[in-house]
């Protein structure tokens, strides 16, 4: 049985801060509210919208926060048909993705991302065809509910024992843990090293090498 490396994307594998924070700011002005600062923002990205949109307004009721995360969706589909969303490949991530292929691991994602941005996203990229599976809040309860890496595991056939969740924030480490597998963090993303230490990651990685360290070997 093969071993499964899981990741994140937002925060983990591209760097997306500027259009989210963006999209984000374009949302709130449709409602006619005052965007949340850049970090209140950040500390959400991996939660589903209406999730986000609950800790960033938690003093409105559900439907705002499905009405806000229509306004999000709507504002991310204009800026890429604006050539305005900038999803750059963190440095190093691709030719990791290279290695643990050639050591023996299947590959995965499991993202707040909806399925058309996560695979618009990864094929930009030319890496779609890395990964064996990819789970994201269209068919999934928000993070950190176990449920995406569950199935994930099940699609490519593995096990929690050898499978491991690679993430930037306590959402993705406290998903890792829930799920009974290894959950290794990585210091690039938007939930800082202590936070994700203190959740449960085994560790947080500082570069790409140091995460390629982590994972090991199947």
């Amino acid at each position: 049985m093969r071993p499964l490396a899981l990741f994140d994307c937002d925060g983990t594998l591209v760097d997306s801060q500027h259009s989210i924070c963006a999209a984000m700011a374009r949302a709130f002005d449709a409602v006619k509210l005052p965007a949340p600062d850049r970090p209140a923002i950040l500390s959400v990205v991996g939660l589903s919208l209406p999730h986000a949109m609950a800790k960033l307004l938690p003093e409105a009721d559900d439907a705002f926060h499905n009405h806000v995360s229509d306004q999000y969706r709507e504002a991310f589909r204009a800026m890429r048909s604006e050539g305005d969303v900038s999803e750059p490949l963190y440095e190093g991530i691709a030719e990791l993705l290279d290695i643990l292929l050639a050591r023996g691991w299947l590959l995965g994602v499991a993202t707040g991302k909806s399925d058309r941005g996560l695979n618009l996203c990864l094929t930009q990229h030319g890496i779609l065809d890395r990964f064996v599976t990819l789970q994201t809040a269209d068919r999934h309860p928000s993070k950190p509910h176990p449920g995406m890496l569950m199935e994930a595991m099940a699609e490519a056939g593995a096990v929690p024992e050898t499978t491991v969740m690679i993430g930037d924030t306590t959402y993705d480490i406290e998903m890792g843990v829930s799920a009974g597998v290894r959950a290794i963090g990585v210091n690039w993303g938007y939930h800082l090293p202590e936070e994700l230490i203190e959740v449960g990651a085994v560790a947080v990685a500082v570069d790409s090498v140091d995460l390629g360290r982590h994972i090991g070997t199947p």
